[in-house]
């Protein structure tokens, strides 16, 4: 691994144009974005995460009524690094959610929502007519609760009228988050694309469990749960190659990115902007900085002048 000396903030500032990317109509001045789920739901937090590097922050997947979600345990983490996590989508709910980042003027935004039928994304849509939001992320692929996530993404005809409903509800630009359900992610992704709708975001957390041999039952309250981190890179980024090389889609990378080479890695497969998740947590926010450090330095060493020129090298003979 090559071993970076890596700019003062006060360098990256200047250098902030060559980080620019575009993911459909979205423009990003930064790559590396907070994935959904990540450091709760305060206007303040997200304030912090941006200042500190984030191209846009993506919120906690919001229903259309506040959710409690599953009790506890709900994380474990995975030996050799990564985690598995059945939360349940714990939210406040879509209407209150909205009031909370009412004043926000200057944070790219990405709202992540979740829901059952098409009426229930229009309704969570407007609540947030009087916000500045960057696009809305539709979380399609949710492992762990029944009746959304998954079995939505799972249901092509689904995929279709909800695509299709919130892409007549509003002009903010809409990704949906595809992941590996009963059904090849492939066509979830096609239906997505004929229906409208702006980028795709790939992959979300992959279906798993732990138990624990003294007690011999599973160790989630809810048995099964999302496993994310390091150990889903490569099936994260097998999956953006191969989006990109059947579609002609923006892409957002997502899954086990912990490292500038790890956004590198996407880019090359096909992605034009990276989601981090479980790095936060190892982390803190000033993994942001380093990577988006890093992808500058690479840039410069190999004479590259902005992300575009990377994005889909690797399929490239």
């Amino acid at each position: 691994m090559t071993q970076l000396l890596y700019p003062k903030p006060s360098q990256l500032i200047k250098m902030d144009s060559n980080l620019t990317t575009s993911i459909g109509p979205m423009q990003l001045d930064r790559p590396v974005m907070l994935a959904s789920g990540i450091l709760g739901i305060s206007l303040d937090v997200f304030n912090r995460v941006y200042r500190s590097g984030a191209g846009a922050v993506v919120t906690k997947s919001l229903s259309k009524e506040p959710w409690e979600g599953y009790p506890n345990p709900t994380i474990f983490g995975v030996k050799g690094g990564g985690w598995i996590n059945a939360v349940g989508l714990s939210n406040p709910g879509a209407p209150n959610f909205a009031k909370m980042i009412e004043s926000n003027q200057n944070i790219p935004i990405i709202v992540s929502l979740v829901g059952s039928i098409p009426e229930d994304f229009e309704m969570m849509i407007k609540q947030f007519e009087n916000c500045k939001v960057t696009a809305y992320e539709l979380n399609l692929s949710c492992p762990h609760v029944a009746k959304v996530g998954l079995e939505v993404g799972d249901d092509p005809e689904l995929v279709k009228k909800i695509v299709t409903t919130v892409k007549n509800t509003t002009n903010v630009p809409v990704i949906a988050k595809v992941g590996l359900g009963t059904t090849h992610y492939l066509n979830t992704v096609g239906t997505a694309i004929e229906s409208g709708i702006d980028a795709i975001t790939a992959i979300n957390t992959v279906r798993a469990m732990a138990i624990d041999v003294e007690t011999q039952q599973p160790i989630l309250s809810n048995k099964f749960g999302g496993l994310s981190g390091t150990p889903i890179k490569p099936i994260a980024l097998r999956c953006v190659y191969e989006i990109s090389s059947k579609y002609n889609i923006p892409i957002i990378g997502c899954g086990g990115v912990s490292t500038w080479e790890d956004a590198i890695e996407f880019f090359l497969a096909g992605a034009s902007a990276i989601q981090l998740g479980s790095a936060v947590g190892d982390n803190w926010i000033s993994i942001f900085d380093k990577i988006n450090q890093g992808i500058l330095q690479y840039m410069k060493r190999k004479g590259y002048s902005s992300i575009k020129d990377l994005v889909g090298l690797a399929k490239k003979s």
